[in-house]
């Protein structure tokens, strides 16, 4: 399953952050994985509160088939 993450300028760490911790530590005890990743609108640099750097992982034209998305 593809888990994609959307990441922006200025948002609070605990709402990306959160949601893929909960995610990887699921995967520790699922036989299939689930696939997780940040995805930004453009690549670079994403700052969220508090100057957070995230580099993501795909843009909005790159990533791959998603199952979910978490805005």
């Amino acid at each position: 399953m593809n888990i994609g993450i959307y990441i922006y300028d200025n948002a609070e760490v605990l709402d990306f952050s959160g949601p893929y911790e909960v995610f990887s530590v699921a995967n520790r005890f699922l036989e299939e994985k689930h696939n997780l990743f940040f995805i930004s609108e453009k690549e670079e640099v994403i700052k969220a509160r508090g100057e957070y750097k995230v580099l993501s992982d795909f843009t909005i034209e790159t990533h791959p088939k998603l199952d979910v998305l978490i805005v």
